[in-house]
């Protein structure tokens, strides 16, 4: 024989037994969709493919979709500069960073209560009800401060896209919440990675085909609606148990409950945007490509640290609760402020020998004039990782209302601190007044932790 048959190697046969799962899986979930949608099946009587209790699974997934879900506005922002330049791409940022921020108005800090009620205290109806509040009350905000900016209508079209992207991105978070609270929690990652992936992917091929970013702004939101539709919202209805009916009285408590939480979160994130607000109008809508770009990678140090102390949260609270264990309680409070230096000088080092560069290459703009706002920056990203971590502490010891009266001090000095600063030094002056301000606020969550430790 001149040629022995072939023989498929095992790397080939390992990928045709993946594809041939892939497509098992994605011809199993079109069925169950066919069968929901015309009801051959009554609705609460689907078989439950997928089982609860995976943590590892949990753990791999739940990860997954928030990294994913993290970094959709960098991508996108840089997806924006390549295609349509830095200008345009500065308009597109400053409309997704404004709706991003009404999205904690969509959300209104209810994630952690829902998924914590699994005595379903409130039903899962009265969840729905009030999140079509607070999406519709994030759309009117959208609406208003678009009128009050007197966009022209390309911005307004980006605006609204941006929107009612997150606006849909809200209504997803209660339903992934029931998987969650169904201890079904990797399907809610799986959820949000796939509803953040197909939009990202639609928004680049048309840009890149139309070179418009409103429609791409627009076809982002659809994309999502379309994700959430065919993915999220059959997941629940397939997932987790037929609700309750809801009443007023559950809706009504499922605000006055969760408003300090959706009061301290929304704060935070205000102030974190109010340099931004204050260059629009002065500055160039590039320069919100620049300020956004030396943000997101400091950005990552509140992630890094998070992941560090937000799972011991309980095991601190009950730390606390045992007065004679207090001084080790400090010693974990230092431990982790300690953390939050050393992860600032690793960012730092990673600004100093190789951040402009990516930053060049990965936004196709020079970031050398860029490098001192870098470095500050990075020490503010550090900061914010330590305030927030201060934050749930005060949280843990019942101090979180005066917590929230010192982010609204905050919020007054800085706007007034950027407003005066981005007129008088521009772009660096936005940089100047987000240090300051979170300066401020780590002395002030800091005092104030060492006040009740003398009280106490």
């Amino acid at each position: 024989m001149l040629f022995a048959p072939h023989e498929p190697s095992d790397t080939t046969a390992r990928g045709e037994a993946r594809v041939g799962m892939l497509r098992r899986v994605i011809n199993e979930w079109w069925d169950r969709l066919y069968a929901l949608a015309f009801g051959h099946v009554p609705l609460g009587d689907h078989a439950r493919l997928y089982s609860a209790g995976e943590t590892r699974r949990d753990y791999v997934w739940n990860t997954v979709g928030q990294t994913l879900w993290g970094a959709l506005l960098p991508i996108l922002t840089i997806v924006s500069t390549q295609l349509a330049g830095a200008e345009e791409a500065g308009r597109f940022n400053l409309a997704f960073t404004i709706a991003t921020l009404m999205l904690w108005l969509g959300n209104y800090g209810m994630r952690t209560y829902q998924v914590s009620d699994v005595d379903e205290m409130d039903s899962f109806a009265a969840y729905q009800i009030q999140r079509v509040l607070t999406c519709a009350a994030m759309l009117a905000c959208g609406w208003l401060y678009c009128t009050a900016r007197g966009y022209d209508s390309a911005m307004s079209l980006i605006t609204a896209g941006a929107f009612a992207y997150r606006a849909i991105d809200a209504f997803a978070d209660v339903y992934e919440g029931r998987l969650q609270q169904m201890d079904k929690l990797y399907l809610s990652g799986i959820s949000q990675s796939l509803r953040t992936v197909i939009p990202l992917v639609a928004f680049t091929v048309l840009l890149l085909t139309t070179k418009s970013l409103a429609t791409a702004s627009i076809v982002l939101a659809v994309s999502e609606l379309v994700s959430v539709l065919g993915i999220t919202l059959p997941l629940v209805l397939l997932e987790t148990p037929v609700s309750r009916p809801w009443q007023w009285l559950e809706v009504r408590e499922l605000f006055r409950e969760c408003f300090p939480a959706f009061a301290a979160m929304f704060l935070f994130n205000l102030i974190e945007t109010v340099p931004k607000f204050a260059m629009e109008g002065v500055l160039p809508y590039e320069d919100q490509v620049f300020f956004s770009a030396i943000y997101f990678p400091a950005q990552k140090a509140l992630m890094v640290v998070g992941f560090v102390y937000k799972p011991q949260l309980v095991r601190l609270a009950n730390i606390w609760q045992d007065s004679t264990k207090r001084a080790r309680f400090d010693l974990v409070v230092v431990a982790v402020l300690a953390f939050c230096g050393l992860v600032t000088l690793v960012f730092l080092a990673y600004a100093a020998l190789i951040g402009i560069p990516i930053s060049t290459f990965l936004y196709g703009v020079d970031f050398e004039p860029y490098r001192t706002a870098q470095y500050l920056m990075m020490i503010a990203g550090g900061l914010a990782a330590a305030i927030d971590f201060l934050f749930q502490i005060l949280t843990v010891l019942r101090e979180q209302a005066t917590a929230t009266r010192i982010y609204v001090a905050a919020f007054a000095f800085v706007t007034v601190t950027s407003m005066v600063l981005v007129r008088t030094l521009g772009f660096m002056g936005a940089v100047y007044a987000y240090l300051a301000v979170m300066v401020a606020l780590f002395s002030l969550l800091l005092a104030q932790y060492l006040l009740v430790r003398v009280r106490s």
